[in-house]
Formats: C-alpha cells, structure tokens, sequence
C-alpha cells in the first residue's frame, strides 16, 4: 500500500452513539488510554466542534475558559498521548510551532503565514513524483506538504 493511499486510523467515530462524551471514553479506551477527566475534557474541546487545528498553547486557552482545569503541561502530554494512540495528526510547521490535527486522514496543508492558520488540503490534490532514496533499515511513514501562503499585498 503506498504511503500516499494509507487509510486513516480514526474512522468517523463520532457518529456511533450519537453522544460524543460517551463515544470519546469509548475511543480513548480502545486508544489504550485510560478516559481521565483530563482526558475526556481535552478530547471534548479538541473534537466536539469537528475537524480543526489547534497549538497547545491554543487548546490551553480554550480549557481555561471552559473551565477545565488542567496545566499546560497536561495539554502538553494529552496532546502527545493522543497522537501516539493515533488521535491526532502533529503537523511541525516551523522548529517552533506544532500543530495537532484532529483530521488523521491522509492530507496537506496551507499555511497562512501572518494568521498562523491552517487550512486542509485533500492528499488527492498534490502528487508526490519522486521521493529521495532512504536509508535500507528505514520505511516512509508518511509524506507531508505544507504549502505557504500570505495575503496579496494591495
């Protein structure tokens, strides 16, 4: 199976209760993660609202106005924790900024420098030609673009 056709590992788990607190402690298990609250209020801000991009930093702010009541370095390993169990997606836009994804699907992104913005692009619409020889004990896990872009000065 190429790189570029690998099926997501999160299926469109929201829709199999219909009640996404119950289908998140659900997955988390599954994940093999233990539903802690933390968890479970982290998952609720990142996926209630449906495919999105957010910085630690980010979700962070939002669990505080939401009044759940974790430290950023909770935000920091939940994060990390759900994207080892295949949760979320780590898009490293520069050395310093990450995003997480909670779209796992095979796809690219624009970046909107200036907005520090993310925006999906389907994995249908860049074609990869040639990639570069890798080491013999290394296999691709997967190949990301970011493609730049900023607003048109007037």
């Amino acid at each position: 199976m190429s790189v570029l056709s690998t099926p997501s590992a999160s299926l469109n788990w929201r829709e199999q209760s219909g009640c996404l607190y119950h289908d998140l402690r659900v997955r988390l298990r599954n994940a093999g993660l233990r539903p802690t609250r933390q968890r479970v209020g982290l998952g609720w801000l990142l996926f209630a609202r449906g495919d999105r991009h957010l910085t630690a930093e980010g979700l962070y702010e939002e669990a505080s106005k939401a009044r759940v009541p974790v430290s950023l370095a909770t935000v920091y390993n939940t994060l990390h924790q759900f994207t080892e169990a295949g949760l979320l997606r780590e898009v490293a836009v520069d050395g310093a900024k990450t995003y997480f994804d909670t779209n796992t699907t095979q796809h690219h992104h624009f970046f909107v420098e200036g907005e520090n913005r993310l925006l999906d692009i389907e994995g249908q619409e860049i074609e990869v030609a040639t990639l570069p020889a890798i080491p013999d004990d290394m296999e691709i896990v997967r190949v990301e673009v970011v493609v730049r872009l900023r607003r048109k000065e007037v």
